[in-house]
Parts: C-alpha cells; structure tokens; sequence
C-alpha cells in the first residue's frame, strides 16, 4: 500500500495543505472545529487499503492551509469553492464527500450545490438543514450574563484571546468536553450541556470539565493538534461561525433545494448537538430536503468526534456506503 503523503495544492486563490493516501477513486475528508485533517488519522490508512484515493485537507483558516485575513472571505461558497477546486488540482472529475462538524456543513452545501461532483455524502454529527427563516444569530439565546455559544464566538478577539492564553488546554478541553468521555450531554436528563451558554464574564473553557487523556486522544494526539493551533492561532476556525448570517443571505437563492445525491448520516447519542431545541425533529425529519438519504446511525457513548471516538464502526459504515455506491 501507498505510504501518507503531504503536499500543497492550489485551489480558489488559496494555498491548500493536504493528506493522501491510496489510488482508486476519490474520498474527501473535511474536518470540524476545532481540528485539522489528523482528525481522519484511523480512516485514511484503512480506506486507502480498500481501493480509494483518501486525501483530508486542512480546511480555509487551519493548519498548512492559508488564512485569509478578512472575516468575509469565510463564508460556506468560500469554503465549498476551495473543496470544488480541489478537485481541478487533483485532476479528477468526481468524489464522494465525507465531513465532521463543519466539514459536515460543507459536505452538505457541496451536495447541494454541485452535485454533479459529487457521487456521495456522508455527514458526521451536523445534520443537513434547511436555511432559517431570519438570520441565525437573532435565534441564540443571550441575556445580561450568557449568550450562546455561537453567539460568544461573533465578536473577533474574544474567544481568540481566551483559547490562545494557551492553545494546548485549549484544544484539550474543547475536545474531551464535546466527546463521549464526559458523559450524556443531551440536556433533557439532568446532565447540562456546557456549550450551550457561555459566561460573558468568565468565557467557555472555565464551566468545560477537567479534561482527561482518552483512549482515542492519546498525548502524542493532543500535541499534533496543540502545536496546529499554537502556530495558527484560532481566528480561522471561528471566521466560519462569523458568517453564520452572511451565509444565510448568499444562499437565499438557492432555498427548496434539495440535497439529491445518496447521503449517510451519523451521530453519537452523548453529541453535544442533540441537546439543541429541534435537532432530533431535525435529524427525523431529513428524508424531506435529503431524499436519498440511505441511513441514520446512531452510535452509542459516542460524542462529536466520531471519527476519532468510534474509528472502527465510523470506518465500517462508510466503507459499507462507498461500497454500496
């Protein structure tokens, strides 16, 4: 087999790092936040060996990949832009698409919008939705002492000076927060949701709990991602979130459209996500805007970082999807 490779490639005005491995045809792996490609350390060996060429960049704003410095050049036809570019600069014409968190929204929006580039979709934790009658960030619950997360991370410099005291803890503890590890986190069991609301005094990282070593982030883990974002910086990744409402408006267009490909939808039953008002009408509901939806699998004690979490059956089930297409 092949061995990994890096290299960077050019792709919608931007300079992409990537990770590839495998000859056949096409795999995307996108990656959320706060991650980089490593994310999709367990898969790419493995569907390599199956017959498929794997690559998982790091996406607009992480690791090797540039970052552009103004906030509007985040927006999801940015982002969907520089994964159909991709494309062009590996000179193939079609891949399925895999993504987790955000890489999941792009996965979806690449779907939606191309999808004669795209053979399949496979969305890990974020659901497809239909775009929101009003701008997302009238939604978010705030008051005179929280405001909801995605509302903590609008303001530029805020969430940065916070994560970026110190990257390694950080990283740490969003990611043991968000994951299985820490417990049920969906809210209607008594078990609070610690992403849900942030302090405005005391920011999000002091109401996470203590983080600890996993048996799916080992210390040699945790550094590969603390060494990303210490270098980087964090602004990037929450550039995305900062268009949440730039991206309704771009995509108004393009609403009653339906996601017409095959797709796979899984997510853990401790995700964060689920606790969010409306999601599980949301995830029921899918089969309405994404007709061709073959599958939702719910993968017990599992959190948002499935791929990393539950690597064996996450692997399984896209190799049985790739298969079936």
């Amino acid at each position: 087999m092949s061995e990994l490779k890096h290299r960077i490639v050019e792709t919608n005005g931007i300079k992409m790092h990537i990770a590839e491995q495998g000859k056949g045809p096409l795999v995307l792996l996108l990656h959320g936040f706060p991650e980089i490609w490593y994310s999709w350390r367990n898969q790419i060996p493995v569907f390599a060996e199956a017959g498929y060429h794997v690559v998982a960049p790091d996406l607009r704003g992480y690791g090797d990949t540039e970052k552009p410095q103004n906030i509007d050049q985040y927006t999801l036809l940015h982002l969907v832009g520089d994964i159909v570019g991709l494309l062009d600069a590996l000179n193939e014409e079609t891949a399925v698409i895999v993504g987790n968190d955000w890489g999941a929204t792009i996965a979806w929006n690449a779907a939606l919008l191309r999808p004669d580039k795209f053979e399949g979709v496979i969305a890990l934790t974020v659901p497809m939705m239909p775009q929101p009658p009003i701008p997302p960030t009238t939604v978010f619950s705030q008051n005179s002492e929280e405001l909801f997360y995605t509302l903590y991370f609008q303001t530029p410099g805020v969430a940065e000076k916070e994560f970026e005291k110190d990257a390694r803890f950080a990283i740490h503890n969003l990611l043991y927060s968000a994951s299985g590890d820490a417990g049920p986190r969906k809210g209607n069991d008594g078990t609070p949701n610690p992403f849900s609301m942030v302090s405005r005094e005391k920011g999000l990282l002091s109401a996470l709990p203590i983080p600890k070593m996993t048996s799916w982030l080992k210390e040699k883990d945790l550094e590969v991602y603390a060494e990303a974002f210490a270098k980087t910086g964090f602004s990037g990744g929450l550039n995305y979130y900062r268009n949440l409402d730039k991206n309704r408006e771009l995509l108004s267009c393009f609403n009653g459209l339906k996601v017409t490909i095959p797709a796979l939808f899984i997510v853990g039953t401790r995700d964060v996500g689920l606790s969010i008002p409306g999601m599980d009408q949301i995830i029921s509901e899918m089969k309405s805007i994404v007709p061709n939806i073959r599958q939702t699998i719910f993968l017990e004690d599992c959190g948002h970082w499935a791929q990393q979490e539950k690597p064996k059956e996450v692997s399984a089930e896209i190799l049985s999807f790739l298969k079936s297409l």
